[in-house]
Parts: structure tokens; sequence; C-alpha cells
């Protein structure tokens, strides 16, 4: 009986990575959380290239926003310029949102790489150039764009409203003229401004109009607070405005807002809430505008800056 043959498997060779592939990952802070984060989209579609057998993984690309980076997006501008050399032929990333920072710069790039001839994957949307109509693409990102900023949006206004209420917005201790920040970024007097502010309010007390308040931070070379030598009308309308001079902050308080906060002794008092309430008065009383009804109108008569007031409130 003849001996049976040996044999032996030969696999088909396994199709040749031909297709350059790079991922984009940016993320928005370089706080742990984020950085965990980037972490994640990095490994994630790291493994997704290397699923697919004619994907060959050519570069990663990575941003990451900080304070002292700013808008600067050297990866996004890279991977731009590989693409323009055509050392890439597929870029992959994780959804819209971490393609670009706005509805514009998305579309814009969209259709750089189109020219490129560069196939786009959003891994998140299951969206991608090569099997999508561009016209169909393009308005989707756009509806998803503008419901993610809307999204975002929302949830800013949330997270202010709830630091607001729970106190701990860095809100209530911005800085304004008459004021510096301690080593822990609280308010404190900075006596060498706060003096002008209550210059500011005893002229406007004493029967001067803002106009006349300006010739005479001038005259005695005050600079304004944005360090120039002129001063600006509306600049000194806001100061004798701001409750954060009693020591009281009021944070949300607008017409669209339902509710607002008010966080009393928030900060040391440069002027006291008698003079502050007075200036209110006068400011009201000064007005050439007044209310009829629905409209609003201007009245015959014009303020008088030599009249003196002083001595009409209790200071």
């Amino acid at each position: 009986m003849p001996n049976k043959p040996t044999v032996h498997y030969i696999p088909s060779n396994p199709p040749k990575r031909e297709k350059r592939v790079g991922i984009y990952c940016r993320v928005s802070t370089n706080s742990m959380e984020q950085l965990q984060s980037l972490t994640a989209q990095v490994s994630h579609l790291t493994r997704l290239t290397a699923t697919v057998p004619q994907w060959l993984l050519s570069d990663v690309y990575i941003d990451i926003a900080t304070s002292k980076t700013g808008s600067s997006r050297k990866g996004f501008n890279r991977m731009l310029e590989d693409c323009r050399s055509h050392k890439l032929e597929i870029v992959i990333t994780k959804n819209i949102s971490r393609f670009g920072r706005d509805t514009v710069e998305i579309l814009e790039t969209f259709n750089q790489l189109k020219t490129f001839g560069v196939r786009i994957i959003f891994e998140q949307e299951e969206l991608d150039t090569e099997n999508t109509d561009c016209d169909l693409m393009v308005a989707i990102i756009e509806s998803i764009a503008q419901a993610e900023n809307e999204s975002r949006s929302e949830n800013i206004r949330m997270g202010i409203k709830y630091r607001a209420a729970a106190g701990t917005s860095k809100l209530y201790d911005r800085k304004c003229y008459g004021y510096k920040h301690d080593e822990d970024g609280h308010l404190v007097i900075d006596e060498k401004t706060a003096k002008n502010v209550k210059l500011i309010f005893d002229l406007y007390l004493g029967g001067q109009s803002v106009i006349g308040i300006i010739k005479e931070l001038e005259k005695q070379k005050i600079l304004s607070p944005t360090g120039k030598a002129k001063w600006c009308k509306r600049t000194i309308d806001v100061m004798l405005s701001n409750e954060k001079y009693t020591g009281n902050v009021e944070l949300l308080k607008s017409g669209k807002s339902e509710v607002h906060y008010l966080a009393s002794g928030n900060n040391p008092a440069i002027i006291s809430k008698e003079s502050f309430k007075a200036v209110q008065i006068e400011k009201a009383q000064r007005s050439n505008v007044i209310k009829d009804g629905n409209e609003r109108k201007r009245k015959s008569e014009k303020y008088s800056s030599k009249r003196n007031i002083i001595n009409d409130y209790v200071l």
C-alpha cells in the first residue's frame, strides 16, 4: 500500500497594508480628566485602525489646548501638511467636535481634504466620505455641529449657575478698578487706585457730571484703568453703578436670567452702601430719559452740573 503524501497548509499572503492612515485627537484642556480622555481616544482609534488589514497607521496627531498655547493647533496643522504632501490617504478622528473648534473651521478643513483626495472618517457619528454624498456630508456636519454647540452653551450656562449658587464661582472675585488679587485669588483693596474710586463718587455726589469728573481726573493726571491719560465716559458710568465697591456682588442679574445670586460681604468695601445708594438715586434724577407707559421720552429740562447736592444725603 503506497504511503500517504504529507500535506502542508500554505496560507494565502496577507493583504498588503498600503492605505496610510492618520489619527487626529484633540482635548480642550490639560486637566487630568481630559488627558485620560486623550489617551482613550488614541488607544481606541489605534485598535480600530489595526482591525482593517489594508490600513497602515502612519502617524498620530495630537492637540492639547492650554492657556500657554492658546488657539495654536500644531498637530492639526502638521496633519494638514501631511495630507497636502500626500503622506496620508485616510484621516480618522473620534467625532466632529474633536475635528474642529467651530462649524466654519470643520467645513473649511473638510473641503481642503476633499481637494487633496483624502478620505475622512468620523468614528462616533459613523460618517465616512467614501460612502457618503458630499453635499449630504456637509449638511450632516452643519446640523451636528450646531446641536453640539447649543448643548455645550447650555452646559456652560448651567455650570455658571451651579457655581454661582454654590458660592464657588470665580466671577465673584473678578477684579475691577480699585481692587487687586491676593495670593489666594481673593479681592483686596488696592489703596493706590481705591482713592480714585472714592474721588469719582465724591465728585458725582458733589454735583459734577460724568464729563466734569473726566475733566477733573485728567486735570489731576490720574490715568484710566487701562493706563491711558484719556478717560472714557462709559468707564465712569460703569464704576458708579458697580455694587462691588460696597462689598456685595450680584451674578446673573439680567432680564434674560430667571434668578440671580447676591454674595454679601464678598470683598472689602471702598464705598459705603449709603453713598452708593445716593449715587443711584442721583443718577436716576439726572437721567434725561423718562418712561411714559410703553414709550421712552426725553425730559425737557437738562441736568445742570452746577447743582451741589452733597448736603442732600447723609453719608
